[in-house]
């Protein structure tokens, strides 16, 4: 019986001592790593907080390992050594298999503790960058834009607008030179990685263009064709600086399309010279009687192609123009119009303008 009871004794002895090696390892490797760092060498930053230390660019490339982004980081003189880094690395494992390293570029500052640098790496906090298209925008303008923010020679972007991804976006209408109208004009918050290609910038703003633009017109099933759509409302949003005239001038410029008359707009003779007038610097003359596929002026109906990128306004004015008996407008210097119904009143209010103007 002694025998026995000693037996059972010894039994459960083992038994508790069984336990304890699952669970005692991961507490020993992480209570080890703490001790011979320590906390201050993890949250401790290269810098001191006095120091003259502005944020620097990091990137991290697709598939570098988590030790090989430490070892860059040290060599950058972003952290003080890779030991803290590969303690953090180990740690963070252990309580988050899920997640890992993204690749991307990081606004790094050796003022920043280690752990905020590496959880920023860990999570893809990467860079981001922000743009602005205003409504009735080139092009041109924008490849001039993108230039000055320095994300591509603008050269580039125009080479870019003229190759046309049907493949991508099979609704774009066939047979266009150029990406003009289609892209569309918004304020946009970008990774800074993407803002390198100007091919990726235009797939932004087609996508932006398919989500908002074209269910609009697709609801609408209107009579004219996409293209012609576009190329309408282009036209009306660079007429247009008052909201409130929208639909009118969109109601004035169907009405003369539906009387077979020349729409006679300033911008689109602009857009075909390359120039763009001012109050002091008018269209003249001679520029108004100068050939081009684009000079509202000479041909009937509308040009080849959207002169500029409508924003979603002048898309839905267009579909729903004001009925109106007026034919003419003429742009006071304020941004408003006046509107007439004859060619008569239409000089008069041009003179009057004019004489306003010089006064």
């Amino acid at each position: 019986m002694a025998f026995q009871n000693k037996s059972k004794h010894s039994n459960r002895h083992k038994t508790h001592i069984n336990i304890a090696p699952k669970i005692i390892p991961a507490v020993v490797v992480i209570t080890s790593l703490l001790c011979w760092a320590g906390w201050r060498g993890l949250t401790a930053p290269v810098a001191a907080k006095n120091e003259q230390n502005t944020p620097v660019q990091f990137t991290v490339k697709p598939g570098v390992s988590g030790n090989q982004i430490g070892t860059q980081l040290a060599q950058a003189g972003l952290i003080k050594s890779t030991d803290g880094w590969k303690i953090w690395t180990k740690l963070k494992q252990l309580t988050d298999s899920s997640g890992g390293f993204k690749a991307g570029t990081y606004l790094v500052s050796p003022q920043e503790p280690l752990t905020e640098i590496a959880g920023r790496i860990w999570h893809g906090e990467i860079m981001q960058t922000k743009f602005t298209i205003p409504e009735g925008w080139s092009t041109i303008q924008m490849a001039e834009y993108f230039e000055s923010l320095g994300y591509f020679d603008a050269a580039d972007f125009e080479a870019a607008v003229a190759t046309i991804p049907y493949e991508q976006y099979p609704w774009l209408p066939q047979d266009i030179p150029i990406l003009e109208g289609f892209l569309y004009p918004d304020t946009y918050k970008i990774s800074s990685d993407l803002a390198t290609n100007p091919q990726t910038i235009i797939k932004i703003m087609l996508d932006h263009f398919e989500q908002v633009a074209l269910p609009v017109y697709e609801a609408a099933q209107p009579d004219m064709s996409l293209l012609d759509w576009v190329i309408l409302s282009s036209i009306v949003e660079k007429e247009a600086v008052i909201g409130s005239e929208r639909t009118l001038i969109a109601g004035v410029f169907t009405a003369r399309l539906d009387r077979g008359m020349r729409l006679e707009s300033d911008p689109t003779v602009e857009y075909g010279l390359g120039i763009r007038q001012t109050a002091d610097q008018p269209l003249t003359y001679s520029q108004v009687g100068t050939p081009s596929p684009y000079n509202t002026y000479l041909n009937t109906g509308l040009t080849p192609t959207p002169i500029a990128s409508p924003g979603i306004a002048s898309l839905k004015a267009t579909l729903n123009p004001e009925s109106t008996d007026y034919l003419f407008f003429v742009a006071r210097y304020d941004g408003t119009h006046v509107f007439s119904e004859t060619l008569s009143e239409h000089e008069a209010a041009t003179r009057e303008i004019r004489r306003q103007r010089n006064e």
